[in-house]
């Protein structure tokens, strides 16, 4: 009777390993459907951090882009500044280099005005200047005849003060610097 009770042990122990294989093939499929899930939630989330990371990387480049075009438009606006303010200076120059002009005529003017009060040459009476007086500080054509028009218009015959003789004199002295500076 040994030997049925050996089977019939054989076979309990039979039962009791397939029953322990059967919960282990159960927890490696529990376990395996575990890890499935977790493996999808991480690929799900790697491809959210991807999204981001484009999403990220396509704001960096739209900043990047505005910040150039901001810094083009700077650089454009500090060299028209510097443009405008090298002509403002240009033109200051000018206006101070016509005022020193104008005050130098004004003196030549107010020297010819007491040349003429005090008689001119000859010590009193005549109203002829002498032709170099007039063109003092004449350095090029175009002062020359700038300076020669407002002679004219002062001394011509028709004008108050106006004198053949002066103007004689004037035509002689800018023919002579004419043929001179021509």
């Amino acid at each position: 009777m040994e030997q049925p009770v050996r089977i019939k042990e054989k076979q309990d122990e039979r039962k009791r390993f397939e029953r322990w294989c059967f919960k282990q093939t159960v927890e490696i499929e529990h376990t395996k459907q575990k890890l499935e899930d977790a493996r999808k939630e991480i690929e799900d989330e790697r491809r959210k951090v991807e999204d981001e990371r484009r999403s990220v990387e396509w704001d960096r480049r739209a900043l990047l882009r505005r910040r150039e075009s901001e810094d083009a438009r700077i650089k454009q606006q500090q060299q028209l500044f510097d443009m405008k303010w090298k002509i403002l200076e240009e033109e200051l120059a000018k206006l101070a280099q016509e005022r020193q002009q104008l005050q130098r005529q004004k003196e030549f003017y107010s020297r010819v005005d007491d040349y003429q009060k005090n008689g001119g040459p000859c010590g009193g009476g005549s109203n002829i200047v002498r032709g170099e007086l007039f063109f003092i500080g004449v350095s090029d054509e175009s002062s020359l005849k700038r300076r020669y028009k407002d002679l004219i218009k002062i001394y011509h015959p028709d004008n108050l003060a106006g004198d053949t003789g002066t103007i004689q004199e004037i035509n002689r002295e800018y023919d002579k610097l004419k043929r001179k500076l021509g």
